[in-house]
């Protein structure tokens, strides 16, 4: 049975997939990243868990897979198969696509960046499916972000597009570690929200989800803090979109599983913000933590056949901390 390798590297753990050609999901598992051991054997966990999911390719269904895709974070030279820099995971320039291909025994190898990679996925098999230009933007501990443009995601001259958590909102604000001052990100992610509502409530354990929740029961403390994340939110996304043009506005993240609570006041801001620009959907994303394998594994397709992949999708895993050795069940969008 004729199937892919799909990876997606996080900070502290890395999901994994086989996905067979006509979209079937065939194997699942996660593993930890194991960061605190260092870098080097970060990249050798990696390589490990990618030989053991072909391994148990061919021992399930009779063949190797054709190709693998991986997703990691940083800063990724997607075209030459570098995984250049990642702070959280302390590795630079590491030749991870040679080095998976090597120990696959010369099964190609495609590289990606993880919120490209999830925005790749969202795009063409989540909650822009169907969109001819989209914008995908998770909001977690940081803002970044993914421009889809007919089924592909824009990585830039130099593999910096997307950045939306460096547009500078309010000038001269918070200091941001990329060396502006007033971020986006340092505004309007969850860990900016976080970091206000623990201030504004006088709990220092209190996050981003108490806040909504404590917008929900209608705090007006929380409700400062929370408009004052969606203003600066709004005023991002209307200088992207006026850039842009993207028909489709897809948000997730942890911030984005306040539903409601945040989409109702940010397509309002948006609007209000909006002069000559046309207004996109704005949608929250459809995969969850699932979108960065997903994407990896569409990575991996696309090598196989061109611009051929799956049109479909696994249902995201319901219990994200649990490995499901031999899950095989058809793939749904």
């Amino acid at each position: 049975m004729r199937h892919v390798i799909a990876l997606d590297v996080g900070g502290t753990g890395m999901k994994a997939a086989l996905v067979g050609a006509h979209g079937t999901l065939l194997h699942e598992a996660r593993r930890p990243t194991g960061r605190e051991r260092g870098p080097d054997a970060v990249v050798e966990s990696i390589l490990a868990f990618a030989a053991d999911l072909r391994a148990y390719g061919e021992e399930h269904f009779g063949e190797s897979a054709v190709a693998a895709g991986v997703a990691v974070p940083g800063i990724v030279d997607a075209e030459n198969g570098i995984a250049a820099y990642a702070a959280n995971l302390g590795w630079r320039d590491v030749p991870m696509r040679r080095l998976l291909s090597e120990r696959l025994r010369g099964v190609p190898v495609a590289l990606g960046h993880d919120v490209r990679t999830g925005g790749l996925a969202e795009g063409r098999i989540g909650a822009g499916k169907g969109a001819d230009r989209f914008l995908f933007i998770p909001l977690g501990t940081g803002i970044a972000g993914a421009i889809g443009i007919d089924g592909r995601v824009e990585p830039g001259a130099h593999g910096f597009a997307g950045e939306i958590g460096h547009i500078v909102v309010r000038p001269g604000g918070i200091a941001c570690p990329c060396g502006q001052r007033g971020c986006l990100e340092r505004l309007a992610s969850a860990s900016a929200v976080t970091l206000a509502w623990a201030g504004a409530s006088g709990d220092p354990d209190a996050d981003a989800a108490d806040c909504a929740k404590a917008v929900e029961s209608g705090d007006p403390r929380a409700l400062a803090v929370w408009q004052n994340a969606v203003d600066a939110l709004a005023d991002g996304l209307v200088t992207a979109l006026t850039l842009l043009d993207p028909r489709v506005l897809i948000i997730g993240g942890g911030l984005a599983e306040a539903g409601e609570t945040l989409f109702v006041p940010l397509r309002a801001a948006v609007e209000e913000r909006v002069t000559f620009q046309k207004l996109p959907e704005i949608v929250p994303a459809a995969l969850g933590d699932t979108a960065g394998c997903l994407g990896a594994g569409l990575l991996a397709w696309d090598l196989v056949a061109g611009a051929a992949a799956p049109t479909t999708a696994p249902d995201p895993d319901p219990d994200p901390d649990s490995d499901s050795d031999s899950d095989s069940s058809e793939v749904t969008a």
